[in-house]
């Protein structure tokens, strides 16, 4: 079976890491969403934006690269500058390997989706230096960031719990 060029030039950034990062936000997003059924619309919205990224960035798609990288940033920028939810699912955790009980099963699987998103900011950029091919690639990767967080913002505004 022959390879075309995007694909010869595919880092493990893309291969390996970007799908994991993205697994682990989407179980999170699974879980809370179990957790707490007014969660379930947004995160259902807010998992497509995984899905996609884990599906563009498997062809090269620069675009995908720059959602991701720039989605992770932000929800973690707001949960550490926020409500300190990763905090708050730490402590949960260990709590939790010291009791083996959980009260609130959502706050515990905030740490795993900022783990999830640590190493996209780490593997989106990667992949996208490993990208050769495309010339305007960091306009992209900008325009890409600038996407999601519209999408983020309207999913939000029309899917939020009241």
């Amino acid at each position: 079976m022959e390879m075309d060029d995007g694909s010869v030039n595919q880092s493990s950034a893309t291969l390996m890491w970007i799908p994991i990062g993205a697994g682990l936000f989407l179980v999170a997003l699974a879980v809370s969403a179990v957790a707490v059924p007014e969660l379930r619309l947004l995160h259902f919205l807010q998992a497509l934006i995984y899905v996609a990224v884990v599906i563009l960035s498997r062809r090269n798609n620069v675009f995908a690269l720059g959602a991701g990288f720039t989605i992770a940033v932000a929800w973690n920028c707001l949960e550490f500058f926020g409500p300190h939810l990763i905090h708050a699912g730490a402590v949960m955790f260990w709590s939790f390997l010291h009791t083996g009980q959980v009260q609130h099963l959502e706050t515990l699987m905030v740490p795993i989706g900022g783990i999830g998103h640590f190493i996209l900011m780490i593997a989106c950029p990667t992949a996208l230096i490993h990208q050769t091919t495309d010339t305007k690639k960091w306009w992209k990767f900008i325009a890409g960031g600038v996407l999601v967080l519209e999408y983020f913002a309207l999913i939000v505004a029309i899917a939020r719990p009241r």
